[in-house]
């Protein structure tokens, strides 16, 4: 197995599109909202909440940034009015961030207005280490004003994360912790999994202690295991924390931590721009390659 997954790691951003959306179908809503309504309300139906996330990243115009806030605008109205217990994920650079960092704060600033109009709330996504420093920047200027409709997001394969931590200790503090995806140098990411790992549980416990509500994003049952001996240490209620997972994997921790009483939210991600991020997941995890695999092979076996 170490060998597929080694394969997959070095050859999954060369392979075709088509074959990669047969890999990954299964952890993407689809193209459209109404796909991945149908996933949340799936998943509301289970007791568990979704986070709406439109697929797409470094933009190159402003009209393009209009486009995609105005999208997230829709998306806010859309989930009030089909009734869904879910919040809308947002990508800085999908506002403009790299264009232009005002401009890019403006637009997610007027798209928390209308989320606490509506008494929703947004993620502000973390994307590579280019957008680490503009990324914090434009959560700590806003999550004072929009206190509870406001979260970003920490990695815990950065070396910078508890310092980050640290830094923003002094105000209200809504965190989806995970061990991040995108290929980082070593100057600025552990490399082994024990490490990230390690850090993981550090990072989590300084957040808890600097009394943040944390999005315990991850599928590793060690991190889980920690995860949960930690929750019962600071006598946490299950309003002051949730899980978080991926669309599609591991569905079985999902139900295990549904039945003890967690909070879980799934990221529901959808649209066009579909394919670098699944190459990206199936970098991160071959399982989901192995698996579909396994699933082609009894089709054809069938056949």
């Amino acid at each position: 197995m170490a060998f597929f997954d080694q394969l997959v790691s070095r050859t999954i951003m060369y392979v075709p599109g088509p074959i990669v959306g047969f890999f990954a179908k299964r952890y993407i809503a689809g193209e459209h909202l109404e796909d991945a309504f149908k996933e949340t309300r799936k998943l509301n139906d289970q007791g568990i909440m979704g986070t709406i996330d439109v697929l797409g990243e470094f933009i190159s115009t402003k009209d393009e940034a209009l486009r995609f806030k105005e999208q997230a605008l829709e998306i806010l109205e859309a989930i009030q009015q089909n009734g869904l217990e879910a919040n809308i994920s947002i990508k800085p650079t999908q506002m403009g961030m790299k264009l232009d960092r005002e401009f890019g704060y403006a637009n997610i600033r007027e798209i928390l207005e209308r989320a606490r109009e509506l008494g929703n709330s947004v993620r502000i996504d973390m994307e590579d280490i280019s957008c680490t420093d503009d990324t914090l920047s434009y959560y700590t200027r806003l999550r004072q004003e929009y206190s509870g409709h406001v979260g970003t997001v920490l990695q815990s394969y950065l070396r910078r994360t508890l310092k980050d931590i640290r830094d923003m200790s002094g105000g209200p503090l809504n965190i989806r912790l995970c061990k991040g995806i995108y290929n980082e140098p070593r100057t600025h990411a552990y490399k082994h999994p024990d490490v990230v790992n390690k850090n993981y549980v550090r990072s989590l416990k300084e957040l808890l202690d600097a009394g943040a509500y944390v999005g315990i994003a991850t599928h590793d049952s060690r991190l889980v295991y920690d995860a949960c001996r930690l929750i019962e240490d600071y006598g946490l209620s299950s309003e002051d924390y949730e899980f978080q997972t991926l669309l599609g994997v591991d569905e079985e921790l999902r139900r295990i931590l549904v039945s003890q009483g967690h909070r879980l939210r799934v990221y529901i991600p959808f649209g066009v721009s579909w394919l670098p991020y699944a190459k990206r997941r199936l970098k991160e995890n071959p399982d989901i390659a192995r698996q579909a695999l396994k699933q082609m092979v009894r089709l054809r076996g069938n056949a």
